[in-house]
């Protein structure tokens, strides 16, 4: 009997045990770190003797008083998933942002005149509304100005807090950048998590390059790669549209020129608007002396012929005063329909450079260097004369000049315009050197690597198609030709990049298998170019988030 007393109160202490301790389990998890946001304990039930009696304490079979609802607990925020990647992201708790009914994007009425494009278009991509208000509310996205020292050129602070986001910046473009952080977030994964945003480019150029003057794109196409490079926070397009193929832009001065198709001034002036609207940088490009070949079919007295009387492809003659004045009524033609701030002067390839000795072979040009510049002047200075005079023309615009790199000479006895940006895509062409040597002078430059960033229609010349994965991995703007990079002491000087899309063999791929073809590689030049150092993200990883974004 007593053994079966001692027992059954075994089997009762286990019995209470294990009710106590499925009690334990059935209470809401918490972390330590979210202690605070416990619910308060529930006030201790009434006792006999209290003088207060309710209904409830007459029944012993009365359901027990609930506890309050806790308080929801979230874990800490991690950044956004974007291309490029948001250089810092400070987390916080709380549910994030995605739209929803009522929300709506606003803009304070001081703020009006410089961020309703930016406004509007973002309301329009999150299907939101749009307000002028400096009173926002729980749900909306407010777009303000900061001060104009508040933050580096382009920078943007996109906070997520109490329900709202909230987009500055220095300048526009920066508070634009912030409205493609939140709209990749929100199209990405279904909203902007919790916490600070803090971001800035590495680089003030970065773009695409294009060229039309080979082949033929039409402005719906050109306006679809500034809405892509737009929202890779890429900010500079470069239209290289004038070649020996064709002149691919309406002339009113040299209307014999242009080709069929073309843009019309009209359309580029669309074209202009809406990279304006998209802080991208339209840069144009008539190639000179060299890749002349469209103007000089219509211009044949302007041809360059050797010592011998035959024909140089494309290169015009430049002791003929005739030539230079053609090439500045274009110029000053097409300055005021291209608004943006730079222009590329070309200067590349100009093929009597290439023969052997080009003093001999073009006695006309040698004879000019020499009356211009001296009895040691040579072909070369001549070329280098060229293009100051056409930089002279662009100067006064107050534009940005550029030209590619193996215009650039050395050993002369004049040499370029120190303003002039050198864009580096080659050290094989005669005349080019390796980038240390326009470093070491202290001239900016643009990378246009042509091992990695030039994409040729057709591969000729042993050129091979870039892929994002090589940009991604292997390339950054210190990577100026072939895959050596230059010292890190540098990098002040090398302003940016483009992907260059070149159409050789135009009809070797569709504009639809172009776009395809740049997509990857657009987007992983954009990741390098805003922060240059090595990416968190492995290739696979970048390239699903590319392919979701």
């Amino acid at each position: 009997m007593m053994r079966n007393r001692i027992r059954h109160k075994k089997i009762h202490a286990i019995a209470t045990a294990t009710a106590a301790a499925l009690v334990t389990l059935a209470v809401p998890g918490c972390t330590a770190a979210s202690d605070s946001a416990r619910a308060p304990a529930a006030p201790a039930a009434p006792t006999q003797g209290s003088g207060t009696v309710t209904p409830a304490d007459r029944s012993t079979d009365a359901a027990p008083t609930p506890s309050p609802t806790p308080t929801r607990t979230y874990p800490l925020s991690t950044a956004p998933q974007t291309i490029p990647a948001v250089r810092e992201h400070v987390p916080a708790r709380g549910p994030g942002w995605k739209p929803a009914p009522g929300s709506r994007v606003v803009v304070p009425a001081e703020d009006k005149a410089a961020l309703s494009d930016e406004g509007r278009l973002l309301a329009g991509e999150l299907g939101i509304g749009y307000a002028e208000s400096t009173a926002p509310r729980t749900g909306d996205v407010e777009l303000s100005l900061g001060e104009a020292k508040s933050g580096a050129p382009e920078s943007y602070t996109l906070t997520v807090k109490n329900g709202r986001v909230h987009v500055t910046g220095p300048d526009q473009a920066g508070v634009f950048y912030g409205t493609r952080t939140l709209k990749q977030a929100v199209k990405g994964s279904g909203s902007a998590p919790e916490g600070t945003v803090r971001d800035a480019p590495a680089k003030p150029q970065r773009g695409l390059n294009l060229d039309i003057a080979r082949k033929y794109f039409t402005p719906d196409w050109i306006k679809d790669r500034l809405r892509e490079m737009a929202d890779l926070k890429l900010n500079q397009l470069g239209l290289h549209f004038s070649d020996d193929q064709a002149f691919r832009i309406q002339s009113d001065t040299h209307p014999e020129i242009v080709s069929t198709p073309h843009l019309t001034k009209a359309q580029v002036r669309d074209i202009n608007a809406l990279a304006a609207r998209l802080h991208i940088t339209v840069v144009p490009e008539i190639d000179s002396p060299g890749h002349l070949g469209a103007v000089i079919r219509a211009h044949p007295g302007l041809q360059l012929r050797d010592v011998q009387g035959r024909a140089v492809k494309g290169a015009v003659d430049i002791s003929d005063p005739a030539a230079a004045e053609l090439v500045d009524e274009l110029l000053r033609e097409y300055l005021p329909l291209f608004p943006g701030g730079a222009w590329h002067l070309g200067a590349d390839e100009y093929q009597a450079l290439v023969y052997r000795d080009p003093q001999a072979s073009f006695p006309q040009l040698a004879a000019a260097a020499r009356q211009r510049y001296g009895a040691n002047a040579r072909v070369q200075d001549l070329a280098t004369g060229w293009l100051n005079d056409r930089a002279a023309v662009v100067r006064p615009s107050g534009k940005a000049l550029k030209a590619w790199n193996d215009g650039f000479f050395t050993g002369g006895v004049t040499t370029a315009a120190k303003d002039i940006q050198a864009e580096y895509w080659t050290g094989k062409e005669i005349g080019a050197r390796p980038p240390l040597s326009y470093l070491r002078e202290g001239r900016k430059v643009v990378n246009l690597n042509d091992e990695y960033l030039y994409y040729v229609l057709g591969e000729p010349n042993q050129f091979t198609y870039p892929t994002g994965r090589r940009i991604y991995e292997q390339w950054t703007p210190l990577v100026l030709r072939g895959t050596t990079a230059v010292p890190a002491s540098y990098a002040p000087q090398i302003l940016g990049a483009r992907l260059a899309v070149w159409c050789d063999l135009s009809g070797a791929q569709t504009p639809a298998q172009v776009a395809a073809g740049i997509r990857l590689p657009l987007a992983a030049l954009s990741q390098k170019v805003w922060d240059a150092r090595t990416p968190a993200l492995p290739w696979t990883g970048f390239k699903t988030l590319a392919d979701r974004l």
